[in-house]
């Protein structure tokens, strides 16, 4: 048996067949009509090469197209607002005063009255014992220097003020809270909405 050529030698004797085969069944009537052979399923090489160039593509320039098109949060934050306000404290234990701090909570600023909204101090005025007050002492004496350390900024909490009638409100630098800084020295506790004894 003869074996088939291969290339375009065995193509070319192909075709040779078929047409001779296509010549007899029109000599004899019956017409057929001729199919070609299905293709060969696969990938061919231009398509295997444009499949290629796609994902080059893609790798490349992806990226690019999500960020610029595609809805998304802003990849960095805005800086915070700058601290605005400043004054010259000094204490005024009892009565208002202009620019001054009544103890480690609460103080006078352009003739309103504040209380820091996120702690709770120890009491100056009527401790219960003798180590409440020199911690309250103390933590007046912390809050005049943070206060008169630069500028500031008064943040609303949950409420705009208190039963007492003082404004309520977080005390900032930098946008970190004054009031942990007292926590953190052991000079205050962070509000829980409940006042404790310190004694």
């Amino acid at each position: 048996m003869a074996r088939r050529g291969t290339g375009r030698r065995g193509s070319s004797q192909h075709d040779r067949v078929q047409q001779a085969w296509l010549a007899e069944a029109r000599r004899s009537g019956n017409v057929l009509r001729f199919s070609p052979a299905p293709a060969r399923r696969g990938l061919n090489r231009p398509a295997i090469a444009y499949m290629l160039c796609l994902a080059l593509m893609i790798g490349w320039f992806g990226p690019d197209w999500v960020a610029r098109y595609a809805p998304s949060a802003p990849l960095t934050s805005s800086p915070p607002a700058a601290d605005r306000l400043s004054a010259r404290f000094g204490f005024c234990h009892s009565g208002g005063g202009t620019n001054c701090v009544v103890d480690g909570d609460t103080f006078w600023f352009q003739g309103g009255k504040y209380r820091i909204a996120d702690i709770d101090t120890p009491e100056t005025h009527g401790p219960r014992c003798a180590a409440e007050a020199e911690l309250g002492a103390r933590a007046t004496e912390r809050l005049q220097a943070l206060l008169n350390a630069g500028p500031f900024s008064l943040k609303v909490g949950d409420r705009e003020v208190d039963r007492y009638g003082r404004a309520l409100r977080i005390v900032t630098r930098d946008d970190e809270s004054l009031g942990a800084i007292l926590v953190a020295e052991g000079l205050a506790r962070s509000w829980d909405g409940a006042r404790r004894p310190w004694c």
